[in-house]
């Protein structure tokens, strides 16, 4: 049986792993590489340390007898290349960049927002690909001339990867990718004339959208292997987590938090500023999810580590942590790049609130951990009024290597937290879906993980539902008009 490559590329860093026969890693090559940040709100890769980031990993790994493959990748963030030379127009702009929030509000009137809506299940925000697009088309010297003229492709960076490992051949994406672009109809599972026209971009621009299992081709410049998965690094953690049943969830501590509960085959929405998308799909199947994005998780962490130095590596902030993240009465606000999920303001920045002389390091790292607890909160809160269960919560990503992180979450949640035994759900998802497209693999990978199971303190649970309610007073004070 052929072992499974994994492609797992994300905000901050490139992973490529192999799986065994069993589903378990059997190697993995990791490497980081920098953000760029222009402007305030602006977020960018240079697509070349991206690719390379991704081809130094994959020549770490001994590829012999791997046959198939599979690809997730951080969601939204948009390249545009030349179609024969393979040359980006422009840096890759993150999904979590904001330059665009002054054209969203100028264009986000009901009729607007209503088509929006009711097409793709999102909502009028820079954080989707299809203003990004637009901005680049826009602001770069003769690339609208050139999109027009057929001359250069779109695509997130899943898309890019294939398109460049393959040299040129594939030029698809996945449905869940899709669905991130605003230009998507989750309904009709096209790309949409309306939105198309609305955002002012060539249809040309746009790759094939195929289903999550397909055969999307071979990488030919990665030992022939072929890829028969693609999904959204959240989408592919949804379906690590073995949420593939109507009302199971999960939520990712990576550079952002996401949290996603299946919703079956229908689509459903949310008053309450979460998202509805594709889950995922498998043997012709749709999927559909809820979901809720918080910018800044694993980020806050990294801030705390480079920019503060309260820390030299991430795992000694967990020293520092109370079980109840008692900070003193310090409370964070984790906008860097504004509010997600369900605030979604681009103008509030990052703020400590309640510093006083006695105010010490821990206490400043309990505020900020806190703050990615509260908007989880949050966003759990949003799915109960839209009729979810939650019963218990699945989490996974490298913040879960956090004991008290954890503990936390489960103490202001008052319920359950399950954690898998191997928390790379996101790479382990879209390995067992390629192994399964395959036949490499069986779906009873995803159901027979380990687990343990993190149960709440009662007395802890008051303490941080008091706090949470001073923070969310905070919130609403300063996204006040």
């Amino acid at each position: 049986m052929s072992k499974i490559l994994t492609i797992d590329q994300g905000t901050t860093s490139s992973r490529s792993i192999i799986f065994d026969n069993n589903g378990n890693i059997e190697q993995v090559a990791q490497e980081e590489y920098p953000l760029i940040f222009p402007n305030d709100g602006w977020v960018e890769i240079d697509p070349d340390d991206l690719y390379k980031s991704v081809t130094n990993t994959l020549n770490q790994l001994d590829l012999k007898n791997v046959t198939y493959g599979g690809i997730t990748n951080q969601r939204e963030t948009t390249i545009i290349w030349d179609k024969t030379t393979l040359k980006p127009v422009y840096n890759a702009i993150v999904w979590q960049d904001r330059r665009t929030s002054a054209y969203c509000s100028e264009i986000a009137t009901k009729n607007n927002q209503s088509l929006v809506k009711e097409k793709t299940g999102l909502f009028i925000d820079s954080y989707f690909s299809a203003t990004k697009i637009k901005w680049i088309l826009d602001n770069v010297d003769g690339v609208r001339a050139r999109a027009e003229a057929g001359e250069l492709c779109f695509g997130t960076v899943d898309t890019y990867l294939m398109y460049r490992l393959s040299e040129g051949e594939i030029f698809k994406t996945d449905i869940t990718n899709a669905s991130r672009t605003m230009l998507f109809n989750i309904n009709t599972l096209n790309w949409d004339e309306d939105l198309l026209n609305l955002f002012n971009i060539p249809r040309s621009l746009l790759p094939e959208v195929v289903h999550s299992d397909a055969n999307f081709g071979t990488l030919k410049n990665l030992e022939n292997i072929s890829i028969h998965a693609v999904l959204g690094d959240q989408q592919a953690a949804l379906f690590g987590q073995g949420c593939l049943s109507k009302g199971q969830l999960k939520s990712t501590y990576g550079t952002g938090c996401f949290v996603m509960a299946n919703v079956g085959n229908t689509p459903i929405h949310s008053d309450d500023g979460l998202l509805t998308t594709i889950g995922f799909s498998m043997n012709g199947e749709i999927c559909y999810a809820i979901e809720g994005s918080i910018y800044a998780s694993g980020t806050t962490v990294q801030w705390l580590r480079d920019n503060l130095q309260f820390f030299e590596t991430s795992d000694q902030s967990e020293p520092y942590l109370h079980t109840n993240g008692d900070a003193n009465n310090v409370l964070f606000v984790p906008a860097f790049t504004g509010l997600g999920a369900p605030y979604w303001n681009s103008d509030v920045r990052a703020s400590f609130h309640g510093i006083t002389r006695d105010t010490s390091r821990s206490d400043l790292i309990n505020a900020a951990f806190n703050s990615i607890t509260y908007q989880t909160k949050d966003i759990i809160d949003c799915l109960v009024r839209s009729g979810i269960e939650v019963e218990s919560l699945n989490v996974d990503g490298g913040m879960v290597a956090n004991k008290t992180f954890v503990q936390q979450i489960a103490n202001l949640l008052n319920t359950e937290v399950s954690v898998p035994e191997n928390s790379e759900s996101t790479a382990r998802g879209v390995a067992v879906l390629a192994g399964v497209a395959s036949k490499t693999f069986d779906l009873e990978l995803i159901s027979s993980q380990k687990r343990m199971s993190i149960y709440p303190d009662e007395e802890a649970h008051s303490f941080m539902a008091k706090d949470y309610k001073i923070w969310k007073e905070l919130i609403i004070k300063l996204l006040s008009p």
